[in-house]
């Protein structure tokens, strides 16, 4: 568990059953020393987001939560809606930088002073309103564009830059690429995404758990049982569910065919990508014999709604 020497302001708690989560709420001034401590012991960062309390808390409430040993460690924060400002993580953990950002964008509350850029608003919103507040209003919104997004050029005169993006030749989701080249050689490669950022925070909100299940299982298409797995073991641990054993594996058996397919389409893509068509062809032939197995045996080509809380939405029978 946590350092117990970690000045908090409640006692770190275990809940949970699956796999054990401490919690714990820290004063501002020992928000960068916990994390520190984590990635000290070896641990991750998992995620760092927000949310406004303001009605019930004296204001905003910033969330991390981390992989260690012993299982999921979680801290919150209290920030002032004054400052709305709480420390980076990005020093200690880099990939906090875009969930920094992120934070920004969505609840107005900065992290340091370190990447002030926009990492998902796209000019969706007006830059002085933020949608996880409970004050925002959707209504009668509307934005002058994008603007013009900083991206790091490269001091060189003699280097090329070449812009990828969004919009691709294909169905994937779009992603801007910013390559800094000199000659063959990418001196620097920039991604923006975020373009097609759904606020399913926001959707969430008010939905009972068997619409926030269907929510969750359509986040992402391809990915429908990773997602629904995960809302799944949320609803899980705080109800301190035990899932039937024939069902856990009926879900290891669903998570491995999603895998699959998404491997035998990425391979084939690989091979399309070096100019080898019959590649693409070949493997596209054998994700699509596997979508169809799962029609006829699970009943979901992409196996939506199998994974539900508490256990599965089918069975299979010998």
């Amino acid at each position: 568990m946590p350092n117990p020497a970690l000045r908090v302001l409640t006692d770190f708690r275990q809940w949970g059953t699956t796999l054990p989560v401490w919690s714990g709420r820290l004063c501002k001034e020992y928000w960068l020393l916990a994390a520190e401590n984590i990635h000290a012991q070896g641990g991750r960062l998992l995620a760092l987001w927000g949310e406004d309390r303001r009605t019930e808390e004296p204001g905003y409430l910033v969330h991390a939560a981390f992989l260690s040993e012993t299982g999921i460690v979680h801290t919150e924060m209290i920030v002032d809606p004054a400052a709305a400002s709480c420390p980076s993580l990005a020093a200690v953990f880099p990939g906090a930088l875009r969930m920094e950002r992120a934070l920004y964008d969505l609840l107005g509350i900065r992290a340091g002073n370190g990447d002030t850029r926009p990492w998902l608003r796209h000019a969706a919103w007006p830059a002085d309103q933020f949608p996880l507040r409970t004050d925002f209003c959707a209504d009668n919104l509307t934005t002058a564009g994008d603007g013009d997004y900083a991206f790091v050029s490269a001091a060189s005169p003699d280097a090329h830059e070449i812009p990828v993006g969004p919009i691709h030749a294909g169905i994937i989701e779009p992603g801007h690429f910013r390559f800094q080249v000199l000659g063959e050689e990418i001196l620097h490669l920039e991604e923006r995404f975020g373009y097609t950022h759904k606020g399913v925070e926001r959707l969430l909100q008010g939905l009972d758990v068997d619409a926030g299940a269907r929510l969750a299982g359509r986040i992402s298409g391809d990915s429908t049982v990773a997602y629904a797995w995960s809302y799944a073991q949320a609803v899980e641990q705080i109800a301190a569910m035990q899932v039937p054993e024939r069902a856990q594996w009926l879900r290891v058996l669903c998570l491995e065919r999603e895998r699959l397919a998404n491997h035998l389409g990425d391979i084939g893509a690989i091979g399309n990508d070096a100019g080898l068509a019959f590649a693409l062809t070949q493997f596209q032939a054998l994700k699509e014999d596997l979508l169809r197995e799962n029609q006829r045996y699970i009943g979901h080509r992409y196996l939506m709604d199998r994974v539900l809380p508490g256990g599965v939405g089918f069975d299979l029978t010998a």
